[in-house]
């Protein structure tokens, strides 16, 4: 990215999957990041080290910072050579004010590049089953915004002689000006059994989409509690909704639900729920970082080979301790002829994506119950046994071992520590808007939840959500922690888990 340039981008209507790759390649290239009120927290993560990121912004009644002082922002970090990204909502072009924002980069000099973006009406249309166009009812498409500029003399769109036949009218930031719009429509000719949908967050988990038509909206709206950011739209392909919905079907749409598990664990579990519809608000309640120490590994590795069981207490042990052998060995044979077991079928895969098969699974994914499975092999008698963990390894495996009489090395490759979330977005989100489940998948997440607890605390609105654990360890921690186990994983999996979600907050 040239130094100087300033890049509008759009980040499209706020899920997160429909940003163009033009702007993910921008955001983790950025120097700054300028951003607002609709771009999605996730987007922030794909930021490099170093980005400085600031947020402009603005919600009915609250502005972070004027247009203006935004439009000099730009031009400042641009001439103090920064490669800059201004991520917008929607597209920039679309009542964005991205061409106000162009027009001061020109006067000022400086490059800049467009980036389009999904724009909100075209991931209403989408996500609600609202066709914008159609070929025998619908060949025009206006979009038009319900708030104009409130220093302007006079409106600029004539209601009453927008299209009336074969159009869908698309209506950008309404809701607060809703009964106005109907009766300016109806007043200039609008038939009253006009079909209208109102998507409220649209492409979002929680999407909710009011239906009526063009007479009965006002009081279907004031009764749906429709709340900004909505897209409203009128026309006979509204009517289509229910036909044509799909992301309603979903089983976890309308739900939000939080993980709790550390970045880089995050992504799998909140994939599945987001396949299943639901919004997933990431807590990064712990960090799990490599933590291999050079004379322990050295030590390790020498023997590598005489060693009778590779033992692996999770995943993240599994990553980082291959990570390490493969800086010291180029062949996956020098492990020699060792015997592998695992905590659980999610460490197994791990395991296995190393082309190494798994000799050993305990029935329950658990350190105690994959003690007991060792030991019941009757191999461990002056057998060496190599446990790989983190920081906070369970003792009790070893304990189990150490009473059948194997001789059990520690090698710890990875290190847990809790986060400071105190201003983190996504814990932000959290605090103003709740959720209906907070999901646990750690021991570790449970007790760092609870140290944050009062940075965490929920809004008087936020909706109190229930609480979900991965496994019995789990589990007990929360009990421990005088925390409610709502529901629980039959088996301590990540599928198992999304299982019981479904069973208990599906549709």
């Amino acid at each position: 990215m040239p130094s100087g340039t300033v890049y509008l981008v759009g980040a499209g209507p706020g899920n997160p999957g429909l940003l163009t790759l033009r702007a993910k390649e921008l955001i983790e290239q950025a120097d700054v990041l300028v951003y607002d009120y609709l771009v999605h927290p996730k987007l922030l993560h794909f930021v490099k080290d170093g980005c400085e990121t600031i947020y402009v912004g603005k919600q009915a009644g609250f502005h972070s910072m004027k247009q203006e002082d935004i439009q000099k922002l730009l031009v400042e970090k641009s001439e103090a050579g920064k490669s800059v990204v201004r991520l917008k909502g929607g597209d920039p072009y679309i009542f964005g004010r991205g061409s106000e924002e162009a027009r001061q980069l020109i006067d000022a000099g400086i490059d800049f590049e467009v980036v389009p973006g999904v724009t909100a009406a075209s991931g209403a249309g989408a996500f609600s089953g609202t066709p914008l166009t159609e070929r025998n009812t619908n060949s025009t498409l206006v979009v038009v915004t319900g708030h104009e500029d409130p220093e302007k003399e006079s409106t600029m769109v004539d209601w009453a002689n927008l299209p009336k036949k074969n159009s869908t009218i698309c209506i950008y930031m309404g809701v607060g000006q809703l009964p106005r719009i109907a009766g300016e429509l109806l007043k200039g000719g609008f038939a009253k059994t006009l079909p209208v949908a109102c998507v409220e967050w649209a492409t979002m988990g929680h999407q909710r989409v009011c239906r009526g038509n063009l007479e009965t909206i006002v009081e279907d709206a004031k009764a749906f509690e429709l709340k900004a950011p909505s897209i409203i739209i009128i026309g006979e392909t509204a009517g289509m909704t229910e036909n044509l919905s799909w992301f309603e079907k979903k089983p976890l749409q309308g739900r939000r639900l939080v993980v709790t598990r550390s970045q880089g664990q995050a992504s799998e579990l909140s994939q599945k729920l987001e396949a299943l519809g639901a919004e997933v608000i990431g807590l990064p309640l712990i960090n799990i970082t490599r933590n291999v120490d050079v004379e322990t590994a050295e030590d390790v590795f020498s023997e590598i080979a005489s060693y009778d069981w590779l033992v692996f207490s999770s995943p993240n042990g599994v990553r980082y301790f291959f990570e390490a052998f493969f800086e010291r060995f180029k062949d996956i044979r020098s492990l020699g002829f060792i015997r592998i077991a695992t905590v659980g079928k999610a460490t197994a895969k791990e395991v296995e994506r190393f082309f190494v098969s798994v000799d050993l699974i305990p029935d329950e994914a658990n350190a105690d119950s994959l003690g007991d499975a060792l030991v019941k092999t009757d191999s461990l008698d002056s057998s060496k046994v190599l446990i790989v963990s983190g920081n906070l390894g369970r003792d009790s495996l070893i304990a189990k071992l150490d009473e059948a009489r194997a001789i059990v090395d520690k090698f710890e490759v990875y290190k847990t520590e809790a986060n400071d979330l105190s201003e983190n977005p996504d814990a932000k989100r959290f605090r103003e808007q709740g959720a209906d489940a907070i999901i646990f998948t750690s021991s570790s997440g449970v007790t760092s939840f609870m140290n944050q607890a009062k940075d965490l605390a929920l809004g008087a609105d936020a909706i109190r959500p229930k609480t979900a654990s991965i496994g019995p360890i789990t589990s007990a921690m929360m009990k421990q922690q005088h925390m409610p186990v709502d529901f629980e994983a039959k088996e301590a999996s990540l599928e198992s888990l999304v299982e019981r979600i479904v069973e208990n907050l599906g549709k």
